[in-house]
């Protein structure tokens, strides 16, 4: 694991033995997520997920968009969040995403860190697409109560990591790198936001992806409320 201090977030894939320290990849996190409000505005979905687009700058893959939403208790408390966004993660994103076929851990590193491998796909002539990732995850019960899960890249194929590859599945490889924040408001309310730079790989274009990039990271807002409610309320309770 590296020390860096000055960790760059981007769909630039990392190996395993060059995982920067938990501590500068939040830094790095915390940097763009708190500033994606101030990116270019984009549509709003779903009359309550507001959007926003970061050009592509030059320590940058592809742009990075970001969706903001608001939910009351009502509708989904901080810890209901919590623990189908923070805990078990790619299981969870598979029971409401639909692109998501097959999700695999690939290593536990600790308890909050851990490489998956998922895979999607998607109606033809699009073929099925392979992203692995490192996800970390950090919650901090001072208030405003906070949940942070980032998503990275990571290359298995280096020669040491042969039997970790062997756990991904076959598809075009794609690559994002993800920020997911929730916060609890004064009034119960969670702010949910998701800042994400990616690639489809592959032939796709890049501005066909990008073009379409606002209103699927948005769908996904009312895909997790609707899986959500439709969970026993001893899943719920929390």
């Amino acid at each position: 694991m590296t020390e860096s201090s000055d960790v760059k977030l981007s769909i630039t894939s990392i190996k395993p033995s060059d995982i920067p320290s938990e501590d500068a990849i939040f830094k790095a996190a915390d940097s763009i997520i708190e500033s994606c409000t101030t990116w270019k505005q984009g549509k709003t979905y779903h009359k309550v997920v507001k959007t926003y687009l970061r050009a592509k700058g030059a320590d940058d893959g592809a742009p990075w968009h970001c969706r903001v939403s608001v939910h009351k208790p009502d509708e989904a408390t901080f810890d209901q969040m919590w623990e189908k966004l923070g805990k078990d993660k790619a299981n969870n994103e598979k029971q409401f995403i639909p692109d998501i076929h097959k999700v695999t851990k690939v290593k536990e590193i600790s308890p909050n860190q851990a490489i998956w491998t998922l895979y999607y796909k998607f109606p033809p002539p699009v073929s099925p697409r392979v992203f692995t990732e490192l996800q970390i995850t950090r919650v901090s019960e001072e208030k405003p109560r906070t949940g942070i899960v980032i998503s990275m890249p990571i290359d298995l194929s280096s020669p040491e990591d042969t039997e970790l590859a062997k756990m991904e599945e076959k598809g075009v490889r794609g690559r994002y790198v993800s920020i997911e924040r929730i916060v609890e408001q004064e009034d119960g309310s969670t702010e949910w936001r998701m800042a994400t730079s990616s690639t489809p790989g592959g032939s796709i274009p890049s501005w066909l992806a990008e073009g379409t990039m606002a209103s699927k990271i948005s769908d996904d807002v009312p895909h997790f409320m609707k899986w959500l409610r439709s969970l026993p309320k001893t899943e719920t309770s929390a």
